[in-house]
């Protein structure tokens, strides 16, 4: 089995053929009772949530490290 060469240098610097690559940044969400921000980058490890868990995967019986208030108190967090 053969398989296709990948790009060749005469290629390599030809713009047609260049690749974006987009960053994805995940939504973070702010308390309504405290103004904490949830950054899914930084996840909340004490509260047994790892980073890079995004804001709906965090399971409904979580709630703010800082004033306690429930999951379904946050909303959608824009700069």
């Amino acid at each position: 089995m053969t398989l296709p060469p990948r790009y060749s240098s005469a290629h390599e610097n030809d713009d047609a053929h260049a690749v974006t690559v987009t960053a994805t940044t995940l939504q973070r969400w702010i308390c309504e009772s405290c103004g904490f921000i949830y950054d899914p980058d930084e996840g909340d490890p004490d509260g047994g949530i790892p980073p890079g868990t995004p804001f709906e995967e965090i399971p409904d019986t979580w709630f703010c490290p800082v004033c306690g208030a429930r999951k379904r108190d946050f909303t959608p967090y824009e700069d």
